[in-house]
């Protein structure tokens, strides 16, 4: 149940590659039996309101260096400011993330854990669930066709996934495969373009289609205005660089989303 990534472009694809690779020689961890039921992903984000999932990340391939950070602290600090769900990357090589930060991340708050990465082998579900995670990351522009069966294996492993889409099309495979959560990205990550109308268009695209799920908006948020702009037409959004490059985690989440 590998997909076929020869035919995904630009940096995602090359990411992909890189990231099936390791899973293929071994580069990934043995990790014990899961201790309890994580928190719920989907219940964080249907909350009132709109849920910020705010995102540990040191890198990227479209800012470079963003922030050398402690896992533990900074999600202590978004779980303080009023996060409903903390996303962490532990890609390596493109991301400087790891599994330890998953699981730093898991003892220091009580919160729903996204695992954030790229999402090539089956293998790579079992490890969400076993480091704590309560959610997936799974991309269509990655998975294609495949993208239900890998619906299916997270719901087996008692996780929630959020299924990423860059356009209409690839919107519909995901409504197709079952999605239940939908995360429509503004970059473009073939170009690492953002345009923050992809995420309202791609929405009213969904909804109209009958779509009754959850809807996270993703990349590109730095003002208040701009997540005013989503409140009663997304569930949630994903911050990401924004956050973790300030100083003070804390305070900047605060103030995008207005809290005292």
């Amino acid at each position: 149940m590998v997909p076929d990534l020869n035919r995904v472009p630009g940096v995602l694809g090359r990411i992909a590659r890189r990231r099936l690779e390791r899973v293929a020689a071994g580069g990934r961890r043995t990790h014990g039996p899961p201790a309890g039921r994580p928190p719920s992903f989907a219940e964080a984000l249907a909350a009132p309101g709109l849920s910020v999932i705010a995102e540990v990340k040191r890198k990227s391939p479209s800012e470079g260096a963003i922030a050398d950070l402690d896992a533990a602290e900074v999600a202590r600090a978004y779980a303080r400011a009023g996060a409903r769900a903390v996303s962490v990357l532990t890609e390596p090589e493109f991301f400087a993330g790891s599994d330890a930060d998953l699981e730093a991340a898991r003892a220091a708050v009580e919160l729903p854990l996204l695992r954030k990465d790229f999402v090539v082998h089956p293998v790579q579900v079992d490890e969400a669930r076993a480091l704590g995670a309560s959610a997936v990351l799974l991309i269509v522009a990655v998975l294609g066709p495949l993208t239900g069966a890998y619906l299916e294996a997270a719901r087996t492993a008692g996780l929630d996934a959020l299924v990423e889409v860059h356009d209409e099309r690839e919107a519909e495979l995901a409504l197709e495969a079952g999605a239940e959560i939908l995360g429509v990205n503004n970059r473009d990550l073939t170009t690492l373009r953002v345009d923050l109308g992809t995420a309202p268009r791609v929405a009213r695209h969904v909804r109209a289609l009958g779509f009754d799920g959850l809807l996270v908006a993703e990349s590109g948020y730095r003002a208040r205005e701009e997540l005013a702009a989503l409140e009663g037409r997304f569930d949630a959004v994903l911050i990401g660089s924004s956050l973790a490059r300030d100083p003070d985690p804390e305070a900047a989440l605060r103030r995008l989303i207005g809290s005292a």
